[in-house]
Protein backbone atom coordinates (compact mmCIF):
# COMPACT_ATOMS: atom_id res chain seq x y z
CA UNK A 1 0.00 0.00 0.00
CA UNK A 2 1.27 3.53 -1.17
CA UNK A 3 2.42 5.96 2.18
CA UNK A 4 0.36 8.95 1.88
CA UNK A 5 2.13 11.86 1.00
CA UNK A 6 1.81 14.97 3.70
CA UNK A 7 -0.12 18.27 2.76
CA UNK A 8 3.35 19.91 4.04
CA UNK A 9 5.09 18.13 1.53
CA UNK A 10 2.79 19.02 -1.18
CA UNK A 11 3.26 22.64 -0.28
CA UNK A 12 7.10 22.71 0.21
CA UNK A 13 7.72 20.59 -3.27
CA UNK A 14 5.60 23.58 -5.12
CA UNK A 15 7.80 26.12 -3.22
CA UNK A 16 11.12 24.25 -3.81
CA UNK A 17 9.97 23.49 -7.74
CA UNK A 18 9.16 27.57 -8.00
CA UNK A 19 12.82 27.59 -6.78
CA UNK A 20 14.64 25.39 -8.89
CA UNK A 21 12.85 26.53 -12.15
CA UNK A 22 13.35 30.41 -11.37
CA UNK A 23 16.94 29.52 -10.44
CA UNK A 24 16.49 32.22 -8.09
CA UNK A 25 15.28 32.16 -4.31
CA UNK A 26 14.70 35.09 -1.65
CA UNK A 27 15.58 34.20 1.78
CA UNK A 28 12.09 34.98 2.97
CA UNK A 29 11.09 32.01 0.88
CA UNK A 30 14.07 30.02 2.05
CA UNK A 31 12.41 30.65 5.54
CA UNK A 32 9.00 30.01 4.02
CA UNK A 33 10.46 26.83 3.05
CA UNK A 34 11.61 25.73 6.41
CA UNK A 35 9.04 27.02 8.26
CA UNK A 36 6.35 24.09 6.22
CA UNK A 37 9.58 21.53 6.68
CA UNK A 38 9.17 21.55 10.90
CA UNK A 39 5.48 23.35 10.88
CA UNK A 40 4.59 19.72 12.10
CA UNK A 41 7.04 18.76 14.01
CA UNK A 42 8.90 16.77 11.91
CA UNK A 43 10.22 16.25 8.76
CA UNK A 44 9.75 13.36 7.01
CA UNK A 45 11.72 11.66 4.26
CA UNK A 46 10.51 13.33 1.63
CA UNK A 47 10.34 17.15 3.14
CA UNK A 48 14.17 15.75 3.66
CA UNK A 49 14.67 14.76 0.19
CA UNK A 50 13.30 18.14 -1.01
CA UNK A 51 15.65 20.65 1.10
CA UNK A 52 18.21 18.07 0.67
CA UNK A 53 18.11 18.57 -2.92
CA UNK A 54 17.44 22.46 -2.61
CA UNK A 55 20.36 22.92 -0.55
CA UNK A 56 22.65 21.24 -3.11
CA UNK A 57 21.80 23.39 -5.40
CA UNK A 58 22.26 26.45 -3.15
CA UNK A 59 25.62 24.91 -2.44
CA UNK A 60 26.26 24.68 -6.25
CA UNK A 61 25.24 28.18 -7.10
CA UNK A 62 22.30 26.41 -9.63
CA UNK A 63 20.05 28.44 -7.58
CA UNK A 64 20.92 31.78 -6.02
CA UNK A 65 19.41 33.62 -3.33
CA UNK A 66 18.31 37.11 -4.59
CA UNK A 67 16.52 40.23 -2.48
CA UNK A 68 12.93 40.64 -2.81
Amino acid sequence: MPRKVSESSIRLKKMIVKAIEDLKITHDEYDQIINIATEDGHIDPDEKALLGQLQQMIEDKMVRFVRK
